[in-house]
């Protein structure tokens, strides 16, 4: 008696652990489900479908929401961007380089040293072998290891080649026609002092005005710095929104874009035929891949409501961004979103980090309608979003020839009642793009 009851309370306990792994591990994929974004989450049931024969995908043509039918066949015309495509580039750099190399040189040995060095072309096309070094693992002597390098940056796109940026860009100097008399040489000769806006020291030592050194500048800044990036691989690149808002009359209506996904069905003649065959190993397969599927579609569709909820949730706080032509981004944080919808911040945060929702002016990541709040003196809240559009703002309309500095930007703000710190002001600058007020100022 005493044996059965240890071996009743072994199986429970066996039992319980199994259930709790299986729970672990469902709570496991479920967490990672939402993680997925449209595309990653198409790949995963397409993957699930092929080791379950249980699971039938059924692609769904239009939009299931009635509402959103009539939509669907004006929206691809009227704002067909909202699918941000890009081509997939069939010609990587390096095969781009050896067909050129095939028709354009004959076979020669030099031929030969060309194709070596292509090797050490990276993807954004610099050279990352010296010519020293090049010379020495191939035998050849230094000069010959310099004409071929030489016949590489004769080859397309210009820059390619090149062992530094500085190089690179006198390349595509050199192969401009419009390019500033003289670009090619202040490159050459004065990079550093160009690149560190010691103009000065430049205007002196070729007797040119500060404006001549602007316009090299200006004319620098529409150079590619990485050549060889336009070759690097976009294989299927696309956006598609998981949610969809459109205006009516000023109502704003919110519909979920399951189409994009296909529709899990059960294989229910298939399980019944399989399930008549008695055999107790089919039996227990059988159960497994029903349980599989079930999880699955309950796993599906709790992304689907989840991301749903935030996207109600956000499109009713930010109205006005959807209304509104200056698209204001009120301040908005996770918890905020958490605590209305009884989730946790790290679902909240899953469910917006590469989940996207489409409007008729373009389309938005969930997680750009969040931003933290700055409180004025007179109680106001000021989303960080819009400091920095007015940040921007300053900037753009500040005298060139005597930039804001951030102390003075740091000032206006107070005098409209922000008040915040240099180092905060210096930080939305940067994660502005916008450079300092030394390297802004111009002397055209």
């Amino acid at each position: 008696m005493k044996f059965q009851q240890q071996y009743t309370q072994s199986q429970q306990q066996k039992q319980n652990q199994t259930q709790k792994l299986a729970l672990t591990q469902q709570l496991q994929q479920s967490i990672q489900i939402l993680h997925y974004s449209t595309e990653e989450l198409r790949a995963f049931i397409e993957n699930e479908s092929l080791e379950n024969p249980l699971i039938e995908l059924v692609e769904s043509v239009e939009p299931t929401d009635s509402n959103l039918n009539e939509y669907a066949k004006t929206y691809t015309h009227e704002t067909a961007d909202y699918l941000t495509q890009i081509p997939d580039t069939s010609v990587s750099l390096f095969e781009s380089l050896i067909e050129q190399i095939h028709l354009n040189y004959r076979d020669t040995y030099l031929r030969t040293l060309v194709l070596f060095l292509v090797e050490y072309i990276d993807l954004n096309g610099f050279l990352t072998i010296t010519v020293e070094e090049a010379a020495k693992q191939t035998g050849c002597d230094f000069v010959q290891m310099l004409d071929a390098l030489t016949l590489i940056q004769q080859l397309e796109p210009a820059g390619v080649g090149a062992r530094n940026l500085q190089e690179s860009l006198m390349l595509q100097t050199e192969r401009d026609d419009q390019s500033p008399a003289l670009a090619y040489i202040i490159l050459e000769e004065s990079f550093d002092d160009l690149v560190a806006r010691k103009w000065d020291r430049i205007t002196k030592k070729f007797n040119i005005t500060l404006k001549e050194v602007q316009e090299v500048f200006d004319y620098l800044q529409h150079l590619t710095p990485t050549p060889g990036a336009v070759f690097e691989d976009t294989k299927d690149l696309y956006i598609v929104p998981d949610l969809t808002v459109r205006n009516r009359e000023g109502q704003l209506q919110l519909l979920s874009n399951k189409h994009s996904i296909p529709e899990l069905r059960f294989q229910e003649q298939y399980f019944k035929q399989m399930e008549q065959s008695g055999d107790v190993e089919v039996a227990q397969y059988l159960k497994a891949k029903k349980q599989n599927f079930e999880s699955l579609k309950k796993m599906v569709e709790q992304r689907g409501n989840t991301i749903y909820r935030v996207g109600q949730f956000i499109v009713k706080h930010q109205r006005d961004f959807f209304l509104k032509p200056e698209r204001p981004i009120k301040p908005l944080i996770l918890k905020e979103i958490a605590e209305a919808l009884a989730l946790h911040e790290s679902t909240i945060s899953r469910a917006v980090n590469g989940k996207y929702i489409a409007t008729s002016f373009g389309v938005y990541e969930l997680k750009h309608f969040f931003s933290s709040k700055i409180t004025s003196k007179d109680g106001e809240e000021n989303s960080t979003d819009e400091v920095k559009t007015w940040i921007q703002e300053m900037i753009q309309q500040e005298n060139k020839q005597k930039p804001l500095s951030d102390q003075k930007i740091v000032e206006a703000l107070v005098k409209q009642g922000v008040d915040i710190s240099r180092r905060t002001v210096a930080k939305y600058r940067e994660q502005l793009g916008i450079p300092g007020s030394s390297k802004r100022k111009r002397y055209d």
